[in-house]
């Protein structure tokens, strides 16, 4: 499935023709935190792009354009196909400078957090949410369910989508933990280092973990993370005002 954001529907193509000119092409899943990391950030730029939702069985449309199985991966204007979500973020920090989503004072630690959110975080979160993945590709379909659980126990193990189901209160604990620290941070201030930047749409990704039903599941108590979220879901190309 292929969808465009950035400009209007109806809006035509510079040029005429869509042979033309190429367009900006990000390869997701839509339960990948990476690629909505990548997403918000081409948001945030105002960078017109199509959005390809990559059929979780057949990716060969995503092969042909980046030589490998994974997202995310961005096909840029010039034809070159990148991939890894931190290195498609320095290019379009590159090729976008404005607004920037590495502040100069604030480059390595913003890079810091986003690893931590990416790895550490990652794990508690994903964990937290496997019932939640096993639903939505369910939904896809049986076969798409099966792969997705073969390829997770290959990774973590026999058994572990159904320990995972069976410990879902531990691990939403766990990670509710590991929030708390992060809600007191943002208590104060719209972002986690004052000004926006690369970390925040690193956790935003993240925290997608907790939204896959439409259901924001971000603990209650947790308010200003959950306030946090719906801020950073609403960035497009121009921040509210008031940030």
């Amino acid at each position: 499935m292929i969808r465009n954001y950035g400009r209007e529907d109806d809006e035509p193509d510079a040029g005429g023709g869509a042979d033309e000119a190429m367009t900006v092409r990000l390869y997701q899943f839509a339960t990948s935190p990476f690629c909505a990391k990548v997403r918000k950030i081409l948001d945030y730029k105002g960078v017109a792009y199509e959005l390809v939702e990559v059929d979780y069985l057949e990716r060969r449309e995503l092969l042909l354009a980046s030589g490998q199985i994974m997202v995310p991966a961005l096909t840029l204007e010039t034809g070159e196909t990148i991939v890894d979500s931190e290195r498609i973020a320095s290019q379009l920090d590159e090729l976008y400078p404005q607004p920037t989503i590495f502040p100069s004072e604030w480059r390595g630690v913003h890079l810091a957090l986003a690893r931590y959110f990416d790895t550490e975080l990652e794990d508690a979160l994903f964990r937290a949410a496997v019932p939640d993945e096993i639903e939505h590709y369910r939904r896809q379909g049986a076969d798409r369910e099966a792969f997705w659980r073969l390829l997770r126990e290959r990774k973590y193990g026999a058994g572990f989508c159904e320990q995972m189901v069976r410990e879902n209160p531990a691990n939403f604990e766990r990670a509710r933990a590991m929030l708390a620290p992060l809600d007191d941070t943002l208590r104060e201030r719209a972002f986690l280092l004052g000004r926006i930047g690369y970390a925040d749409f690193a956790l935003y990704g993240q925290l997608g973990y907790l939204n896959l039903t439409g259901e924001l599941k971000i603990p209650a108590d947790l308010a200003s993370l959950r306030a946090y979220y719906g801020r950073m879901d609403r960035i497009t190309s121009v921040l509210e005002p008031n940030l």
